[in-house]
């Protein structure tokens, strides 16, 4: 039963709700940052600079918080880390209240500046809690269960962070610009006490403590020695990159092209998210009847398609399906990457290995995020603005057409969970 883990495992279902409440607070984020940055400019290059705060800390913290993660009780890392959050929503709150009235009508760069230095802080909280949300997980339920357990915290992650999440940043936002800052505070106080009250079980190995550079090289050559969980951690950078090209830019395509407003726009999310829910439900059941490699396979023929239908149409019911399958696809992706690596992975070096492999996968996403702003900026003076506009999302589909046939070409999965060379 899709159920039954929740109610028999009680360390799961609180970490469950603490990824529920934190993903909320995350959901209202997604879209108030960006809607923000449009409140004090329409530049597409301070648009992606909020974006390139947000997600730079995966490049900067990914490889040192993976060695504290394998470290440091990883509980308290995880209650300090949405603690932290709690105050920098606050600071958003009182960066709103000591600028002009939004719209912003003159120059308000100093605006801009602020709110990616707080987006930066708060993507350097989310890296610490990510990776040792992550790394637990085995911890708290059996091997057999990772897959019904990603998919479930996948689903939830959907539904809190991009289901719920963005509608009510579009409600919020409309009432008072500051409102969906001061929910996250709450939503992300929640998060910490359901993290605090698990009962963790006593590690298997205690670490033995060396220089930071030992513990690094150990989860370094660990990666490295493992040639496929390598090959899908630069994969998967290379498709978040594309991915982030587009991302960054879908709220002005979603108020210049669909004409949406801030609630219109959190509707469209919400249709991105329902893939998401979803794929949490179904993947687990579609990657044991297909297999890894086929599972991989399907989401890799599925990533282009959303992108080339966003550089052609202005239909925001095509726009809304397409989003729908994207994540439809995602999930299915991080349902068969998570669960092997969590299996494959030892215990004692899972902290260091996820976070090189989400450095490589992550890391690559400020980059996409700025490279999608710049492309539009320079083009926009000769193509105009709705042509610049789309072309990225024309650039990332060509992108991930390469991937689909580098996948199926040089893609394979060993028989065993061990390493491969």
């Amino acid at each position: 039963m899709t159920t039954a883990l929740l109610r028999r495992n009680r360390n799961f279902r609180l970490l469950f709700s603490g990824s529920a409440a934190s993903n909320l607070g995350d959901g209202v984020a997604a879209l108030a940052f960006p809607w923000l940055a449009t409140l004090i400019s329409r530049d597409p290059l301070d648009i992606a600079l909020v974006a390139f705060a947000t997600r730079l800390p995966w490049f900067l913290f990914s490889l040192p918080a993976g060695v504290i993660t394998d470290r440091a009780d990883r509980q308290k890392l995880m209650v300090r880390a949405d603690l932290m959050r709690v105050v920098l929503s606050f600071g958003v709150v009182a960066l709103i209240l000591s600028g002009p009235a939004l719209p912003a009508e003159g120059n308000a760069a100093w605006m801009i500046y602020g709110l990616s230095g707080l987006a930066f802080l708060l993507g350097c909280a989310e890296v610490v809690r990510d990776n040792a949300a992550q790394t637990v997980l085995p911890s708290l339920v059996e091997k057999d269960a990772l897959e019904r357990a990603n998919g479930q915290l996948w689903s939830i992650e959907q539904i809190m962070g991009s289901f719920i999440g963005p509608p009510i940043a579009g409600l919020l936002i409309a009432l008072a610009v500051p409102a969906p800052f001061l929910f996250d505070a709450v939503a992300f106080a929640l998060a910490a006490f359901a993290v605090w009250s698990i009962a963790f079980p006593p590690r298997l190995s205690q670490p033995m403590r060396r220089s930071f550079w030992d513990e690094f090289r150990e989860g370094a050559a660990w990666i490295l020695g493992h040639r496929l969980i390598l090959q899908l951690a630069i994969m998967l950078g290379l498709l978040n990159a594309l991915h982030m090209a587009g991302f960054t830019l879908l709220v002005l395509y979603s108020q210049e092209i669909l004409g949406f407003g801030a609630f219109g726009h959190a509707v469209l999310m919400t249709a991105g998210a329902a893939g998401g829910v979803l794929g949490g439900l179904l993947c687990p059941m579609v990657a044991a009847r297909l297999g890894p490699l086929w599972s991989l396979r399907v989401a890799l023929l599925l990533f282009p398609l959303p992108f080339l239908v966003l550089y052609a149409t202005s239909s925001p019911v095509v726009a809304a399906l397409v989003l729908f399958v994207e994540m439809l696809a995602a999930v299915l992706w991080n349902v068969v990457t998570v669960s092997y690596r969590q299996r494959a992975i030892p215990e004692e070096i899972l902290g260091r290995v996820n976070a090189i492999y989400r450095f490589f996968g992550w890391g690559m996403m400020p980059l996409g995020a700025l490279a999608g702003g710049w492309i539009m900026a320079m083009v926009e003076p000769d193509l105009g603005r709705e042509a610049a506009l789309r072309l990225p999302y024309l650039l990332a589909a060509l992108g991930m057409v390469g991937l689909l046939v580098y996948g199926f070409a040089r893609l394979r999965f060993p028989e065993t969970d061990g390493p491969t060379r």
